[in-house]
């Protein structure tokens, strides 16, 4: 499953991240809140979710090669992560959703595509 078939089934809203961005591959689920764990436990392709939103989490995501930054509960991403996303290519996904609803959605639907 791509980024872009979550945005569409499940109505998440595009941050940042192109067109071509949204293609890549969504392999699993991460949710985690205490940035270092997330940093050593995040793996490549995942999405992240995570109810921070300050310019840490883009370095993070970076690193890990993450798919994507989910933020849950229409938390309001800052200024100065969105355009640091936009120059490092991270995509962040914002979803009125909570955590448990998010990992639940993806979850089920990447147990239906495998």
């Amino acid at each position: 499953m791509t980024i872009e078939e979550l945005v569409r089934d499940f109505g998440y809203k595009v941050i940042t991240g192109s067109a071509e961005d949204l293609k890549h591959p969504v392999k699993g689920v991460y949710a985690c809140d205490l940035l270092s764990h997330a940093m050593a436990k995040v793996n490549s392709g995942d999405l992240w979710i995570t109810i921070h939103t300050n310019i840490n989490v883009v370095a993070v995501a970076s690193l890990t090669d993450a798919a994507c930054v989910l933020i849950p509960e229409g938390i309001a991403v800052e200024p100065q992560t969105v355009e640091r996303a936009a120059e490092k290519g991270v995509v962040i996904l914002s979803s009125p959703s909570t955590t448990a609803q998010v990992c639940h959605e993806v979850l089920s639907m990447i147990g239906m595509k495998s």
